[in-house]
């Protein structure tokens, strides 16, 4: 990592997922050890009433971001700019850090309720970029956009990595970097998941996501969010922050959501693997 120009993030810290269904959990602590918070922006907009003063108890608290469902960056259908547009209100009115949402798209004459591969093309990179360029124009500022799992790669002209960096490159766009999903497809498609972190640029990178998974069989990992993570994601996470240093980190948990406890010793993990990153950079600059 280039060390002469210190990196901005949106938040700082390791957040968490708010759902729904924690709602009345978390509220009974007003204090959670929590530096930031991510909802999906679908999931919000318009809401009133006791939910809507729930979100607002939280907004007024902590620094949100959002992580879209529904945008469909890569598909076949003209972009919802209407749908932009409220993003970018709701964005304002609650004082959103930054919009990410997923390489993929997710719908096509209706939606297909699932995240589906953008093919590895030229012509898909100039497609999306010039997508992901209007969406910025309306939001009136940069976006991030995630690295996805995958389970087949159709139509595939380069590499999955190579796709990445072209797209952020032409879409001058940030990063949205999921630890798990790399080690989802480094097991699915059997390549070197250390390779490919190394690979990313660094300067690009807004905040990174780590959730859980399930094994379908030895060769094939579901990303799921559903589960704790395990060990080799930690790993992942800890090898990030050695080379990019220490990065805002977001725990996933879609269900199968574990008791208030339990989950905040999930993110406790992140905050040490933060601090032991945060320590080695202090004493590096001690000695330098």
């Amino acid at each position: 990592m280039n060390k002469s120009a210190t990196p901005t993030y949106p938040v700082q810290g390791a957040g968490v997922g708010l759902r729904r269904s924690v709602l009345d959990e978390f509220m009974q602590h007003p204090d959670m050890p929590v530096d930031f918070m991510e909802v999906a922006p679908e999931n919000w907009i318009g809401v009133g009433g006791k939910f809507g003063k729930q979100f607002r108890h939280f907004t007024e608290r902590y620094p949100f971001l959002i992580h879209g469902l529904s945008l469909s960056i890569g598909g076949p259908e003209k972009l919802d700019e209407n749908f932009v547009r409220q993003v970018r209100d709701f964005m304002r009115e609650h004082d959103i850090r930054i919009y990410s949402e997923h390489l993929s798209y997710c719908s096509d004459d209706g939606h297909l309720y699932d995240l589906m591969p953008i093919p590895f093309t030229e012509e898909a990179v100039h497609y999306v970029a010039e997508r992901i360029r209007r969406v910025q124009d309306i939001i009136e500022q940069p976006m991030a956009i995630e690295n996805v799992s995958y389970y087949a790669a159709p139509g595939k002209e380069m590499d999955e990595i190579e796709f990445i960096n072209a797209v952020l490159d032409e879409a001058d766009c940030k990063l949205l970097l999921d630890v798990n999903n790399i080690y989802v497809n480094s097991v699915n498609h059997r390549y070197d998941a250390s390779g490919f972190l190394s690979a990313l640029p660094a300067e690009r990178i807004a905040y990174i996501h780590i959730a859980g998974h399930y094994n379908e069989a030895e060769d094939l990992i579901v990303d799921t969010h559903g589960a704790d993570v395990v060990d080799p994601v930690w790993a992942l996470l800890d090898e990030a922050y050695a080379q990019f240093g220490v990065i805002p980190t977001l725990l996933e948990r879609d269900f199968n959501i574990p008791p208030y406890a339990e989950l905040m010793q999930e993110v406790a993990t992140i905050q040490r693997y933060q601090a032991k990153h945060a320590q080695a950079a202090s004493r590096k600059m001690e000695h330098a």
